[in-house]
């Protein structure tokens, strides 16, 4: 797969992680409305929002930092990846203990399970093309 196309899909990535910080930070009773799904995880929570409106920035700025400093992309992509897997995965932990339906998971799916999916590949590229390097 080339650089640039993997490159770009970091870059989107990154921005759209960023845009969903932001929005959670700047508007968060906006954003709990907007969400399909959020109104009904529980009561609105505005610190709890911005705390993980913060997060979603940080794994944001690590995506786009990867995409600029190939040195340090494994680490970044990698950590970030970390908590985007974690996050669904606890989407997945909440249905199978019946918090929430299995037809959660197909609602979550774009918002949630994709961005995880598509971080761990864009890390799994970075540590092979690191690994080539190397030799």
């Amino acid at each position: 797969m080339s650089t640039k196309f993997i490159l770009g899909l970091a870059t989107v990535l990154g921005v759209g992680l960023g845009a969903n910080g932001t929005f959670m930070l700047v508007a968060p009773l906006d954003w709990y409305f907007a969400i399909p799904g959020v109104t009904t995880t529980g009561p609105f929570n505005q610190h709890f929002l911005r705390d993980i409106g913060l997060i979603f920035l940080l794994v944001s700025a690590a995506y786009l930092t990867g995409v600029m400093l190939s040195r340090h992309r494994v680490i970044l992509w990698g950590a970030a990846s970390l908590w985007l897997g974690g996050h669904a995965l606890f989407h997945f932990w909440e249905v199978a203990v019946g918090i929430c339906g299995p037809s959660v998971l197909l609602r979550d799916f774009p918002a949630v399970t994709t961005p995880a999916v598509i971080g761990g590949l864009l890390t799994v590229w970075a540590v092979v093309r690191e690994g080539r390097a190397d030799v």
